[in-house]
């Protein structure tokens, strides 16, 4: 897949929304920790209430383009998104880097990293921009891809929804390293350690 390019680095400012009230060292703020994760992570979840005043969660593909993330949906969904001026959302995104065995069943885990982000969601009408999104998107699949396929007909567009969401309220969570063990289980004869998992993309077309 190609990269968006990353906008120098810095850190985004801790909120209330951003500032966990449990495991606050695996907590950061880097942008580029999180920019990592959003070019990483195949897809994520915005969250939105919609129209009837319920909560949806919408999983999708997504791009960053800079300070800005993109997503897709259809317009004509129950999810709402056709039509709507800019409204809150929250996004995340997760990579699971690794399995963490326990000798404990409290203590298994994952080693991950993950993003969370709060903003207020645009739809993208201008032609133009809508245009260089759907081509970001399509390239985020694979380097050129939008070359080597047909562009969305009038038809197809109308029946997209995009937004952006600006990346400014931003927090990483991350775990990493073997498992934990409580004292009185280290001599315990059952296996630990961590197992690796990686997504691995097996083909260009």
């Amino acid at each position: 897949m190609s990269t968006p390019e990353r906008p120098s680095g810095g850190r985004f400012a801790r909120t209330e929304r951003t500032t966990p009230h449990r495991s606050r060292e695996k907590i950061t703020y880097e942008r580029a920790a999180a920019y990592d994760v959003l070019d990483e992570a195949l897809f994520c979840d915005v969250a939105f209430t919609g129209p009837d005043g319920a909560p949806r969660v919408l999983p999708t593909f997504h791009v960053r383009v800079g300070d800005t993330l993109f997503v897709h949906g259809s317009t004509g969904s129950s999810m709402g998104l056709g039509g709507r001026e800019g409204f809150p959302v929250s996004v995340t995104a997760t990579v699971v880097d690794g399995l963490v065995y326990a000798k404990s069943w409290f203590h298994h885990s994952m080693n991950y990293r993950s993003v969370v982000v709060h903003a207020n969601a645009r739809p993208v009408d201008d032609p133009d921009e809508r245009w260089a999104v759907f081509k970001a998107l399509i390239d985020r699949m694979g380097e050129g891809r939008s070359e080597r396929s047909r562009e969305a007909s009038p038809k197809e567009n109308a029946m997209s929804a995009l937004l952006a969401i600006p990346l400014e309220e931003v927090s990483v969570k991350r775990r990493q390293g073997p498992p934990v063990e409580e004292p009185g289980d280290e001599d315990l004869p059952y296996e630990n350690g961590v197992a690796e998992v990686a997504t691995v993309v097996t083909g260009r077309l």
